[in-house]
């Protein structure tokens, strides 16, 4: 069975989101595709985020008419803290490591199953500091959602400097489109381009701030959701 791993803040889930969502099931055949929101994301740790069960709740919706997109809670807080407890630990508390929840997604893995991550191509571009990083290529096959302006060098050149080739190799593809497959030592990356929506959480978040319509971004159960929470307002 191929599996999907996509995690995030998803503050909030959006269109493109799903857009690269579904080309990935399309593209690599996966049976189910897991979204699992970040508690505490390490590269966004300064970032004030909406409550976990806000995003959570938010996902559920985005992925209703989805059968095969299912929400997760591999990275939820604990039960038993409370909001106000976990306010206060966000800071001291230790990240949730991508390299740490495939590992324990794969705990309940059969033999023949294959683990995909989906990311965005901006997501990317900062896979090599990433923790662990090297031994998240190793754990999972990526599928990269990219966009124009990115070659198959640039995706190449992101790699960790251990599984990255020399210049010398990835220099005659400076111009060529970032397409197909990248396979290489250790690595295999799944390039999706024709899912690129120039949609970002933080223009949805402003727009709502400002009370606008959010249909063009993302499901019409989010937009209520939103209004209805008054999330994103002061």
């Amino acid at each position: 069975m191929n599996i999907g791993l996509f995690g995030g803040t998803f503050d909030p889930i959006h269109r493109g989101h799903m857009a690269l969502a579904r080309a990935a099931r399309e593209r690599c055949k996966l049976s189910r595709i897991l979204f699992v929101p970040a508690n505490v994301p390490p590269h966004k740790q300064q970032q004030p985020l909406s409550d976990f069960a806000h995003r959570y709740a938010m996902i559920s919706l985005a992925t209703a008419e989805e059968k095969d997109f299912l929400p997760s809670l591999l990275e939820a807080p604990q039960a038993e803290e409370t909001k106000a407890e976990r306010a206060r630990k966000t800071l001291a508390s230790k990240p949730n490591y991508t390299i740490d929840t495939v590992r324990l997604l794969k705990q309940s893995f059969k033999k023949a199953d294959l683990l995909f991550l989906l990311i965005g191509i901006d997501a990317f571009e900062d896979i090599a500091k990433w923790h662990e990083a090297e031994a998240l290529f190793r754990e999972c096959e990526f599928l990269v959602a990219s966009r124009p302006g990115f070659s198959l060098a640039d995706v190449a050149n992101a790699l960790p400097a251990s599984l990255r080739p020399r210049q010398e190799v990835t220099h005659p593809f400076r111009k060529q489109a970032a397409t197909g497959d990248l396979v290489l030592s250790g690595v295999t990356i799944h390039l999706l381009d024709e899912v690129y929506q120039p949609i970002s959480s933080t223009t949805i978040r402003q727009a709502a701030a400002a009370g606008k319509s959010l249909g063009r971004f993302v499901d019409p159960a989010v937009g209520e959701y939103i209004r209805k929470m008054g999330l994103y307002k002061d």
